[in-house]
């Protein structure tokens, strides 16, 4: 009874890490953690090996990456100065708190917008920066769905095969 209870919180957790690429307040990454260690340390300790261990952590680090340069890459891409990258990453996280989970999408778009504005760019070229960072917010979740998936399932075929 207790493994059943065990794998069900396992599961979801890793539905909540998923949860978390649109709620950033809930940290994904560790959400997943959570579920590997709770298996590891509860139902079976032998069976996740030193290399399932590393290769988790290097996908940690790329999913922390890939939400960062995600965002600065298309910012600056799309005509942002070092102001509009750095309220993006900080309208992303207040906006998440304003309107969830819609406010992570509208609040950096305008926040990116005023910032470049205050830059002395035209409307046009703030509002390109401001399309910039929308993209580099969806490119970043996309990254992080994937990796997500991926740890997930290898996961699965390790524990399950």
């Amino acid at each position: 009874m207790l493994d059943i209870i065990i794998w069900i919180a396992i599961v979801v957790l890793f539905i909540l890490s998923f949860v978390g690429i649109l709620f950033p307040i809930i940290p994904s990454v560790l959400v997943l953690w959570v579920g590997f260690l709770l298996y590891h340390f509860v139902l079976n300790a032998n069976e996740l090996t030193t290399s399932f261990w590393v290769i988790m952590g290097v996908f940690t680090v790329i999913l922390f990456v890939a939400d960062i340069i995600a965002n600065s890459y298309f910012v600056k891409k799309f005509g942002g100065s070092k102001w509009g990258e750095r309220g993006a990453a900080v309208a992303v996280i207040v906006g998440s708190f304003i309107t969830p989970p819609f406010g992570i999408i509208y609040v950096p778009f305008i926040v990116v917008f005023l910032i470049e504005m205050t830059q002395k760019r035209t409307s046009q070229e703030a509002f390109r920066a401001s399309i910039g960072s929308l993209i580099g917010f969806l490119g970043g979740a996309v990254a992080k769905v994937v990796v997500q998936l991926i740890m997930i399932i290898w996961f699965f075929v390790i524990v399950l095969f």
